[in-house]
């Protein structure tokens, strides 16, 4: 039986994206799912399908103190560390195209990395520095994984990417995929693993 997979649409940007990326490799080792990382631009999704583009200044005051709660309960019940960026919303664009340029085998490496400086470490993706040293410390040259930043070719992968997230229906971040299905949020995983154990019966 080939394993399922689940597609997980993220952008760094997010601070729920990193709440769910904790998850995903709980989720591989329970249902023996691949997982396919797909890094998007949240922002230019937002400006396609006419979100404000930084929904959480656009809620009530009320809403946003329950917002911040909630990303600290989350935190709580997946038992990983969280701090809210001092920088907010931070420019994600370099990340991302580095995400895209890294070989295979350090993607995941990379992904979990990069969400941690920003989530945890209170780093900035957009620094030149602190991604050379987020590349070097999961094994990549610096200099050449800082060069698909403002390489061409990742410039239309991030592009590309994005397009296709729209196309399949994302709004925001993290979106889960399984079985042509989507899921928002990192509140969902129990139902991400549930249509995985429905695609394995």
């Amino acid at each position: 039986m080939t394993a399922p997979v689940v597609g997980f649409y993220f952008d760094y940007a997010s601070p729920f994206a990193y709440l769910g990326s904790t998850q995903l490799a709980g989720i591989s080792a329970r249902s023996g799912a691949t997982i396919d990382l797909r890094p998007m631009l949240l922002g230019a999704v937002f400006k396609a399908i006419g979100t404000p583009m930084v929904p959480l200044f656009a809620m009530p005051a009320a809403k946003q103190r329950m917002m911040s709660f909630e990303l600290h309960r989350w935190a709580d019940h997946f038992g990983v560390p969280f701090r809210f960026a001092s920088r907010f919303p931070q420019n994600t664009v370099k990340a991302l195209r580095m995400t895209l340029g890294a070989p295979i085998d350090k993607r995941a490496a990379l992904v979990a990395a990069l969400f941690r400086t920003i989530w945890v470490g209170d780093g900035d993706l957009a620094s030149d520095a602190d991604l050379r040293v987020v590349a070097s410390g999961v094994g990549l040259d610096p200099e050449e994984a800082l060069g698909w930043t403002c390489s061409e070719p990742m410039k239309s992968a991030l592009r590309e990417a994005t397009d296709a997230a729209v196309r399949a229906g994302v709004f925001g971040a993290p979106t889960f995929e399984v079985g042509g299905e989507l899921y928002w949020g990192q509140d969902r995983i129990e139902l991400v693993e549930a249509a995985l154990q429905q695609q394995l019966r």
